[in-house]
C-alpha cells in the first residue's frame, strides 16, 4: 500500500489507520498469523495500532496482546495467564529512558556501575525468564537520549552524566543481543535522533497520556518494529535492481560518453556519485544481490561500469540487463532468471516515470527518490534490507547467483538434462540437524516462499526444540558441484505419530531448483522413517499466491493424495510398507543414515 511506504505521512496514517486496516485485510492477499506481545512501559495502543497496519502490508497478520500500562516486568516475572494464555510468536518490550533510575549528580563510579548492573540484573532476569517460558525471538528498545543535559557537553563525560549513562545501558543491551540468539535491539536511541529528540521526546505527551514519544512520532517506532519482524519471518527484500545513467552516474553514457560521467572526485557532483555506488557496494556485503535494469546499448553500459573512477564493475552484479525492452520486462525476466519472486526487489532509478510503471506492473518496492544527494538516507531509512541475522551464507549469496548464471550458460550446451545434471558432478550432504547449521536453517525456514509445501515459519528456539526430540525426524541438505558450494539449501521437519511421520514442513531454496536435489531428501527422508519404524508419511500441500510451483510436488514424489478441500488444500500418503525405489540418480549423496 502506497501511504504505508516510507516515507509516510504520520499524521495522515494517524488519522485513517481503521480504514488502512479494512482495505488491507480485504485485499485478499496471503497473510501468516503471528502473535506479537507488547509490554510496555508507556502507553502502547497507538503503537499497536500502526505496528498492526506495516505488518499487515507486509503479508502478516498480527494478533496483538498488550500489557497494563508499565506492567511489562510484572507480567514476565509472576506469570501473568493471559500472556501465558496468548503464547506469542514474538515478544517486544517498549522500554524508554521514562522506565530506568538515574544516577545523583556527583555519584562515584563505583556506584554508578552499581546502578547500572542492578538495572542490567532487572533486564536479564526478565529476559532469561521469557527465554525459559515461551521460547520466542524478543526485540528490545534501548534507550533514547535524556530530554535535557544538566552538565551540558560534560553529561557525555562524567560518569554521573545522565547520557553518559544511558550511553553505558546501550553498550550493555548490545553486549546481550551478541551473545544471545532470537534477541533483537530496537534502536531507538538512534531512531529518535534522525527523528529529532526534541520532536520525539514531546513531554506533553508523557504528562497527558504517558506515551513516551509524541504521536506523530509513533508511525516511525512502530515502522521500525515492523522492520525487524519482517526480517525474521523472511519478508525483507533479497536484490537491488538499478538503473545506471543519472543514477549510478552523473550524466547518459550514450550520450556523454563515459569518459564525461560524473563520477569520481574531482567534482563535487561526482563525489556524491560515487558515495552512492559505495553504499550500493556495501549492501552486496550483507547478501543483497545486485542487477542492472537500464535502457542503454550493453557495451556502453559496460563501459560507464568499467570507467577507472566507478567503485562498481560488471563483476558486482550478477544479472546486467542494458537494451531496449521496457524496465518492467527485464525486471521480471531477471527474477524469472534468478528463481526470485519480483517483490523481492527493489527496483533504483532516478526517473520518475519508470519508477511508477515498475511499482504498477511488477510488484517490486520502489523509492521514490529525489536528489542523489539523498539517495542513500531514502534507501536506508526505508529499510528495505533490514539485516536480523548476517550469516555466511548471506555473504555469499551473490557468488551463489553468479554460479547459477555459470550453470545455466553450460545448460544450454547439453540436449539431454540428465547429461548436463551428470556434468555438474553434484555432491550433496543430508543429515540430521547439527548446532553449527542451525542459525541457517532457521533462516531458510522464514525466507522461502516459493518452494514451501505448508508455509510455516520456525525461529530459532522451535528448530532447536526439533532438532532434540525423539518425537521429530529432521534433515537438512547441502548441495556442491563444481561451480561451487550452495550451502544448506533444503530442510524437512517431520512429526511422529505412531507409525505415522506427519510432514510441518519441507522446503528448499529456489536457487538449486532443477538440479534433483528434492529426490535425494526423499530417498534421506524415507530411509530415516523406515529406520525409526514409520510405516506410512504423510504430507500436506497449502496454496498460497507464492508456492504453486510445488502443487504437484509429492504426486512426482509417489505419493498418493487422499484429500483436497474446496481452497486446494491437500492431504498425500506414501506407503513405506511397500518396496522403495532410489529416486535421485544424479547427486553422489553422504548421510548419516
Amino acid at each position: 500500500m502506497r501511504e504505508l511506504e516510507y516515507p509516510f505521512d504520520p499524521k495522515y496514517l494517524i488519522k485513517k489507520k481503521k480504514a488502512l486496516k479494512r482495505e488491507l485485510l480485504d485485499s485478499g492477499r496471503d497473510f501468516i498469523d503471528k502473535k506479537i506481545a507488547i509490554l510496555g512501559g508507556s502507553t502502547t495502543h497507538d503503537i499497536a495500532l500502526m505496528l498492526e497496519l506495516f505488518l499487515l502490508d507486509s503479508g502478516i497478520r498480527p494478533e496483538i496482546y498488550e500489557s497494563e500500562y508499565s506492567k511489562y516486568w510484572e507480567d514476565v516475572m509472576f506469570d501473568n495467564p493471559a500472556l501465558k494464555d496468548f503464547g506469542p510468536d514474538i515478544i517486544y518490550i517498549h522500554t524508554t529512558n521514562r522506565n530506568i533510575s538515574y544516577p545523583v549528580t556527583g555519584m562515584g563510579e563505583e556506584d554508578v556501575r552499581g546502578l547500572i548492573a542492578a538495572e542490567m540484573d532487572k533486564f536479564r532476569k526478565m529476559w532469561d525468564k521469557i527465554e525459559k517460558t515461551y521460547h520466542c525471538p524478543v526485540i528490545q528498545n534501548n534507550f533514547e537520549f535524556p530530554p535535557y543535559r544538566l552538565l551540558g557537553n560534560s553529561d557525555c563525560v562524567s560518569v554521573s552524566g545522565r547520557v553518559s549513562y544511558i550511553n553505558a545501558l546501550n553498550a550493555e543491551f548490545a553486549a546481550h543481543a551478541r551473545e544471545h540468539k532470537d534477541f533483537y535491539i530496537e534502536d531507538i536511541q538512534y531512531l529518535s535522533a534522525s527523528y529529532g529528540l526534541d520532536e520525539w521526546s514531546d513531554p506533553l505527551y508523557w504528562h497527558m497520556y504517558k506515551y513516551a514519544l509524541s504521536m506523530e512520532a509513533v508511525p516511525t517506532l512502530a515502522y521500525s518494529v515492523s522492520r525487524i519482524i519482517k526480517s525474521i519471518y523472511g519478508k525483507n527484500k533479497k536484490a537491488a535492481v538499478l538503473d545506471l545513467d543519472n543514477t549510478l552516474w552523473g550524466g547518459i553514457v550514450g550520450d556523454d560518453g563515459p569518459e564525461n560521467l560524473a563520477i569520481g572526485p574531482e567534482t563535487s557532483m561526482g563525489q556524491v556519485y560515487t558515495e552512492f555506488q559505495e553504499y550500493i557496494r556495501s549492501l552486496k556485503d550483507i547478501g543483497v544481490i545486485l542487477t542492472v535494469d537500464s535502457k542503454n546499448d550493453h557495451d556502453m553500459a559496460i563501459a560507464g561500469l568499467t570507467h577507472p573512477d566507478s567503485v562498481l564493475s560488471p563483476d558486482d552484479f550478477v544479472v546486467i540487463k542494458a537494451n531496449w525492452e521496457t524496465k518492467s520486462k527485464n525486471l521480471i525476466d531477471t527474477a524469472n532468471e534468478l528463481n526470485l519472486l519480483p517483490e523481492s526487489f527493489v527496483f533504483i532509478d532516478d526517473n520518475p516515470a519508470e519508477r511508477d510503471i515498475v511499482r504498477t506492473q511488477t510488484g517490486a518496492a520502489v523509492p521514490e527518490l529525489e536528489n542523489i544527494e539523498n539517495y542513500i538516507r531514502t534507501i536506508d531509512h526505508a529499510g528495505y534490507f533490514e539485516v536480523t541475522e548476517l550469516s555466511a551464507d548471506d555473504k555469499n549469496r551473490s557468488g551463489y547467483y553468479k554460479a547459477n548464471a555459470e550453470r545455466a550458460a553450460l545448460a544450454g550446451e547439453y540436449e539431454d538434462y540428465g547429461q548436463y545434471l551428470d556434468s555438474l558432478e553434484m555432491k550433496g550432504v543430508i543429515r540430521s540437524f547439527e548446532p553449527i547449521f542451525l542459525d541457517r536453517i532457521s533462516q531458510l525456514t522464514n525466507k522461502s516462499n516459493q518452494f514451501n509445501l505448508t508455509t510455516k515459519r520456525y525461529s530459532r528456539a522451535e528448530i532447536e526444540e526439533a532438532a532434540g526430540s525423539d518425537e521429530y525426524i529432521d534433515l537438512y541438505g547441502k548441495l556442491a558441484d563444481r561451480f561451487g558450494d550452495n550451502g544448506v539449501v533444503s530442510v524437512v521437519i517431520g512429526h511422529i505419530s505412531g507409525d505415522i511421520l506427519d510432514m510441518d514442513l519441507w522446503i528448499m531454496s529456489c536457487r538449486v531448483l532443477k538440479r534433483d536435489m528434492e529426490f535425494a531428501m526423499m530417498d534421506a527422508l524415507a530411509a530415516k522413517a523406515q529406520a525409526s519404524g514409520i510405516r506410512k508419511i504423510r504430507g500436506y500441500y497449502y496454496p498460497t499466491a507464492k508456492n504453486s510451483m510445488v502443487r504437484d510436488f509429492y504426486a512426482v514424489m509417489g505419493f498418493e493424495k487422499i484429500s483436497e478441500d474446496e481452497e486446494g488444500n491437500t492431504v498425500w500418503e506414501f506407503d513405506l510398507a511397500k518396496p522403495y525405489n532410489k529416486k535421485n540418480t544424479h547427486i553422489s549423496v553422504e548421510t548419516d543414515m
